[in-house]
């Protein structure tokens, strides 16, 4: 990057998008900001052999920059994840009066003890699900106004079920758009808390979002859990962040039942592990190129759900590697599918699967997923519908979809519908597939946007298209 991330943060005056909804909110390091873009792909001229370190997780930055803003005291942050969503987090802090340093992976955050410094405003959350999800719940349990609102993606994707549990809690929350949804106006005067019963079944943020505010409530927060938890490994994620942090908590999994006592986080230093996710995408490299990839820093004490998807690849032919420190894959002559997996708790790699199956020499059935409609678009429709205008034969299913393998033939380029993980998914059929083009290659900033160039630096052909026909 040719600027600084702490000259980026800095940055005052007009962003490179409008925040109106018909755009979408883009961090000024986005490789590829104008929707208008295309990049070309192709597979790779010899064998793709790579080692990296990804970027830290999406999921722990947010957490991470969010419980430190309420801490008392200053914490060190190491790992931080340079993307979309933990721009907007650290504009939203920035702007509720939080001192932040951040240099390049690496953030210093000055606690504000659970009171915002700056007692009203409008935050602008761009169309970071975990900052739309968990900021509220913070804000509640100070004392001011602010309106928080978002991308039109945000601002579509329902959230009653946080709202309904926030304004149970003593919360005071107004709609200003469509109910149940952003934008809100947040009246704060601080929390009850209490004792209060949370379906999982739609978003395991929402639980998060509670969670991460528990401390601060007057009477601590006790949560009866209605049915399953879908993506139950992210609720354990914010409840080991909440540790490092000095808070403790009880959960009686027999019973559903999570208890947060009264409380204050305390400031700490910690280095945030890879995004799992994303490695995900170069794993699969390997896996369709007969090539060997290493992610390093992956330590046996990594939490999150999508460390899954190494099994599968294992069972697909791979051959995995894993020791102290890293991760590698290497792809086997022939992928091996004719199975049926649960995506429930790691449905961030349904994407990434219904591509692999693409190739596998049987079919693979995808089922459990049924959230993920509610993504940044409907994933499970999306990914049908390109893969079927590419050639590739599905059957869609409520909660999930079966991939046919079937060769790729190119017809246009492709639209990920300004979805991260359909841009990064689609990639991959490039691996193995000859001029495949992908409309708005920008979007992968919201989690990865050095996506595309770590890509290439691995060997995978990538060029910018963008001013020719598609």
């Amino acid at each position: 990057m040719s600027q600084s991330f702490r000259s980026l943060i800095r940055e005052e005056g007009p962003h490179p998008t409008s925040l109106d909804s018909s755009t979408t909110s883009r961090s000024p390091w986005s490789t590829y900001p104008g929707r208008k873009r295309i990049v070309e792909l192709s597979p790779p001229i010899q064998a793709v052999h790579g080692r990296l370190t990804v970027p830290g997780s999406k999921s722990l930055t947010n957490r991470a920059l969010l419980i430190s803003a309420l801490a008392e005291g200053t914490s060190h942050l190491k790992g931080l994840l340079r993307s979309d969503d933990s721009y907007w987090c650290i504009r939203c802090l920035q702007k509720l009066g939080v001192e932040l340093e951040v240099e390049e992976d690496t953030a210093v955050v000055r606690g504000t003890g659970g009171k915002w410094p700056v007692k009203q405003g409008e935050l602008h959350v761009g169309y970071a699900g975990t900052v739309a999800r968990f900021l509220p719940g913070a804000l509640a349990i100070s004392e001011g106004e602010w309106t928080v609102k978002g991308d039109h993606q945000i601002m579509e994707r329902p959230s009653a079920p946080l709202w309904d549990a926030l304004t149970a809690l003593g919360a005071k929350i107004k709609h200003t758009g469509k109910k149940g949804s952003l934008p809100v106006r947040v009246a704060a005067q601080g929390l009850r808390g209490g004792q209060i019963s949370m379906s999982g079944s739609l978003s395991s943020q929402f639980i998060s979002g509670l969670l991460i505010a528990a401390p601060y409530m007057r009477e601590g927060l006790t949560l009866n859990l209605d049915g399953d938890i879908v993506q139950e490994d992210y609720v354990r994620m914010t409840l080991e962040m909440m540790r490092v942090f000095g808070v403790s908590s009880e959960w009686l999994a027999e019973k559903k039942i999570i208890h947060v006592a009264p409380g204050r986080y305390r400031a700490a230093a910690l280095t945030l592990e890879p995004d799992i996710s994303t490695c995900g995408y170069f794993w699969a490299l390997a896996a369709l190129t007969q090539g060997t990839v290493r992610t390093d820093q992956i330590t046996p004490a990594a939490q999150q759900p999508d460390l899954k998807l190494l099994d599968v690849l294992t069972r697909m032919g791979c051959r995995v590697t894993r020791d102290k420190h890293c991760v590698e894959v290497e792809g086997p002559a022939q992928l091996k599918g004719g199975f049926t997996l649960d995506m429930g708790k790691w449905s961030d790699q349904t994407l990434t699967m219904a591509v692999l199956a693409v190739h596998a020499d049987q079919p693979i059935t995808l089922r459990g997923a049924s959230h993920i409609r509610h993504h940044e678009c409907d994933r499970i429709s999306a990914i049908c519908s390109e893969l079927g205008q590419l050639g590739i034969r599905t059957e869609e299913y409520p909660d999930g979809l079966t991939v046919y393998p079937g060769q790729v033939q190119v017809r246009k380029a492709v639209d990920p519908r300004e979805d991260h993980r359909m841009a990064m998914a689609l990639s991959l059929l490039g691996a193995r597939t000859e001029g495949l083009r992908i409309q708005d290659p920008g979007c992968v900033s919201k989690t990865c946007p050095d996506y595309f160039a770590i890509m290439a630096g691995l060997g995978l052909q990538v060029r910018d298209v963008s001013e020719k026909d598609s």
